[in-house]
């Protein structure tokens, strides 16, 4: 059977506002919606670049309604079934009144009404959908189309995802040097940075070169961390390397290595990313994914930075890389963006080069994180652990 209109009960989960209607392919899509995102000309607005950015020519249509008012809900569907041919109803989402009226409606009409089911991601018959019965959801969306359904955008951070396959066979070798060198990685971060200073206002320059001990933080030195150097070379990052009792010097492999070697995190989120691709479960994987809430790129306008993200079929999964202890602030920032980007069906975990303490869990599991800490990587255990994150 083919869908004509479908009706959606609008709902602040983004997903469950598209799935019927990417799944049916219906010509138009009535919501209904609460007063606020019935008048909200920009979030329709959105609604219908997502559908466009998806392929799916539709007709999307917002009426307002009062949802926690079973009867003024009914009488708008009795309306709306009465305006439009070929309709169904899809009872994912709304609030309890408005899926009452859809019930009262169900009970005096023969429109067809279906649900879906998050926990067996397939698509239900309540009444006459037998199209619907059992239908397994075969959807699958990239990293970016999480964030458009809900309204916002993405934009690269600080890695150019795209050129990342060339990068591949370094990093597994990248990340056995830190992990050698943990407990100093900031150190060596810091001097690798006295030795090559930002250049803003110019072209990046892959030679560095300086003083064999440095000035750290807070009026500390650094001398130079030998073995990590020649690991760092041995492994094809730095080339050149020249250390003497008073200079050192040595030149990075390109500009892309150089960012990392001057940034502490980048080499876990790395790691993270690959081995996400190394599992061969998810249908996308990107790092270091700048988040516009609004999909504006202004200024002042509201964003944040993910560190790895994935998707299989139709749930996310959101990863954070900390190479430090896990603070409260990080596990709330996560819970925040994946509830508000992915909903009910969404998963989130934390990425530690420490080992996960006690109330660092305990919240962890109060939100609903997956916390996977040193003694996992040290298990090569990553791979497992984010598999098991996606059951």
């Amino acid at each position: 059977m083919s869908i004509e209109t479908l009706i959606e009960l609008y709902d602040e989960r983004p997903l469950e506002n598209v799935l019927g209607a990417e799944m049916f392919r219906p010509r138009r899509v009535v919501y209904i919606c609460p007063v606020g995102a019935a008048q909200d000309q920009q979030l329709q607005q959105k609604l219908r670049r997502y559908f466009s950015h998806r392929g799916q020519k539709v007709e999307l249509i917002f009426f307002k309604a009062d949802v926690y008012d079973a009867l003024a809900v009914l009488d708008l569907l009795r309306r709306i079934t009465a305006r439009y041919q070929g309709c169904a109803i899809d009872i994912t989402g709304g609030t309890d009144d408005v899926l009452f009226a859809a019930g009262l409606l169900s009970a005096e009409t023969d429109i067809p009404v279906f649900t879906y089911s998050r926990k067996k991601n397939s698509f239900f018959n309540i009444k006459n959908a037998s199209f619907a019965s059992g239908l397994p959801c075969t959807l699958r969306y990239a990293v970016d189309d999480f964030f458009l359904m809900a309204g916002g955008s993405t934009r690269e951070g600080r890695v150019d995802n795209t050129i990342l396959s060339r990068y591949l066979d370094i990093i597994d070798p990248f990340f056995a040097v830190y992990r050698e060198n943990r407990r100093e990685w900031d150190r060596i971060v810091t001097y690798i940075q006295r030795l090559s200073p930002g250049t803003p206002d110019g072209p990046v320059r892959l030679e560095a070169g300086g003083s064999y001990t440095v000035k750290g933080e807070r009026g500390s030195r650094i001398s130079a961390p030998e073995g990590a150097l020649r690991s760092l070379a041995s492994i094809g990052l730095i080339r050149e390397l020249q250390i003497g009792e008073e200079q050192v010097s040595f030149c990075f492999r390109d500009a892309q290595v150089r960012a990392w070697l001057r940034d502490v995190g980048s080499v876990l989120e790395l790691y993270v990313y690959k081995a996400c691709l190394d599992t061969g479960l998810f249908d996308d994987v990107r790092t270091s994914v700048i988040i516009d809430w609004e999909s504006e790129k202004r200024e002042n306008a509201v964003s944040n930075e993910l560190d790895v993200m994935c998707s299989k079929g139709v749930v996310p999964l959101f990863i954070s890389c900390k190479t430090c202890d896990v603070k409260t602030e990080a596990l709330n920032e996560l819970a925040v963006l994946r509830d508000r980007f992915g909903g009910q069906m969404a998963r989130a975990a934390i990425v530690t080069a420490e080992r996960g303490r006690a109330p660092m869990r305990n919240r962890a599991s109060e939100l609903n994180i997956q916390v996977i800490d040193l003694d996992d990587l040290r298990a090569d255990r990553l791979q497992k652990r984010l598999r098991d994150c996606m059951r």
